[in-house]
């Protein structure tokens, strides 16, 4: 199959509906298909084309020029590369895909990651939706997509072509982990706040926050603030964060809305003892609480009883850890490409 994959950009900034695709797109050529990438570019063109993926560059800013540019070279990569499929992850690409499809005979794949976003609406214009959880199919239905061209397939990072080699992170004391872009969907006001309660009990913890985004000075604001102000670290985006959670005590992640949280399945699969919030797809990438402690989302004191939990009794947090490494194999990049695939060839002969 000719296989085109659309997202705004490939950066390699911690996005997970670029890794996801990323992963997606390098697991498909390995499995002899050929593949291409349509993006605005970024530090994962390297990779691609390390996997015979060929990247085109394609600008989809939301301003009349280049829109105008967009349309264009949409036409023509099309023309030249030809695709039985275009796979899109984000609402531009969609939307070009269908809008300017004319008498092309691709059929048009859209992946709903983050279906709390309105642009999510715009998804429905595929001829089949993938949902990355049960969570954002039942959401997807509610807004009108149809549950015969609906399909569930389950992230997965184990065998990803985007990680590197494994080292080592020097952590101090007691160490709680992070790893989340820098929204305040992601919680991290409450990962602060319930972090107040385990350092006044455990002077000795320490917080590290990985990541980037557009509210990291009000966290280290409100981490400044802190009684544990001195044990609060800002890492930024860490292009190995593995290295973090294999060294953590408890990896948390705090999030108000999560449509799966790639994350926790890399924090599976460095053993760690997990505390997440129970909402939308955590609790399917944490076998439903088996695989790590579930809490409310948006109660601090409740994250900060889980995490003393964890740290004060060693065989619960002993249990979690070797409960979140059991099923793995369910979650390679593998099984995500061949699920997908099955996808696209009964839409290619339906």
């Amino acid at each position: 199959m000719n296989i085109l994959h659309i997202a705004n950009h490939v950066k390699q900034c911690g996005n997970g509906i670029v890794n996801v695709m990323i992963d997606l797109a390098c697991e498909q050529a390995k499995l002899g298909h050929n593949v291409a990438v349509a993006s605005e570019g970024g530090e994962y063109i390297e990779l691609l084309l390390k996997n015979n993926i060929q990247h085109y560059k394609l600008d989809q800013t939301r301003k009349p020029a280049q829109m105008m540019q967009a349309f264009f070279n949409f036409r023509k990569m099309v023309k030249q590369f030809k695709p039985d499929i275009i796979h899109a992850h984000m609402m531009t690409g969609a939307l070009l895909s269908r809008y300017l499809k004319g008498f092309q005979k691709y059929k048009i794949v859209t992946h709903v990651h983050n279906e709390f976003q309105k642009s999510a609406n715009f998804m429905k214009v595929g001829d089949s939706v993938i949902a990355v959880s049960q969570a954002v199919a039942t959401s997807m239905v509610s807004r009108g997509v149809q549950k015969q061209k609906l399909h569930i397939v389950l992230n997965g990072t184990i065998g990803s072509s985007r990680k590197g080699d494994k080292g080592g992170a020097c952590l101090k004391g007691l160490s709680i982990v992070t790893v989340a872009g820098l929204y305040e969907r992601k919680g991290i006001i409450d990962l602060i706040e319930a972090f107040e309660i385990v350092v006044a009990k455990y002077p000795e913890a320490n917080l590290y926050v990985l990541g980037e985004g557009p509210d990291r000075s009000k966290f280290e604001l409100k981490a400044n603030q802190s009684i544990g102000k001195d044990n609060i670290h800002f890492m930024g985006y860490q292009s190995n964060p593995h290295n973090y959670m294999e060294a953590a005590d408890i990896f948390v992640l705090a999030s108000h809305k999560e449509s799966f949280g790639l994350v926790l399945i890399e924090a599976r699969e460095a053993g760690c003892a997990i505390v997440a919030t129970d909402v939308d797809g955590i609790p399917e990438a944490l076998d439903f609480g088996e695989s790590g402690m579930l809490v409310p989302p948006k109660s601090p004191e409740r994250l900060a009883e889980a995490i003393i939990s964890m740290l004060q009794n060693s065989e619960m947090s002993d249990k979690y850890r070797k409960r979140a490494l059991q099923g793995l194999e369910y979650y390679s990049v593998e099984r995500v490409a061949r699920d997908t695939l099955k996808i696209y060839e009964e839409l290619l002969i339906s």
